[in-house]
């Protein structure tokens, strides 16, 4: 069971962790929304709690609430750029069955 992060993910949350100035890394979840089911939550760890998983990908740590990790086990993140104005997260999740035409939610 794993959620990775490829390098070019984890250079960007290391070098966004650095200017906030804490963290220990990089959380990321789900929750109920959209059309097809699910959204991907994404945020800074502050904290681990007792029922978080906690995964290590070059250097980075990704923290993953219990709840969540059956619907992302196996994901790998990627941080990708395709102009200047155009950058952000891409969710490769072997577990997605279905999305919504917008691309903001996944089934399962």
């Amino acid at each position: 069971m794993a959620v990775t992060l490829t390098e070019a993910a984890a250079k960007h949350v290391a070098g966004m962790l650095s200017k906030r100035g804490h963290g220990l890394g990089l959380r990321v979840g789900t929750r109920k929304s959209g059309c097809t089911g699910f959204a991907y939550d994404v945020d800074y760890a502050d904290a681990v709690d007792p029922a978080d998983q906690v995964f290590e990908s070059h250097g980075v740590k990704v923290v993953v609430d219990e709840d969540s990790l059956g619907r992302i086990d196996g994901m790998e993140i990627d941080f990708v750029r395709s102009s200047l104005l155009n950058q952000g997260f891409e969710f490769r999740n072997p577990k997605v069955k279905d999305t919504c035409g917008c691309g903001e939610s996944f089934s399962v």
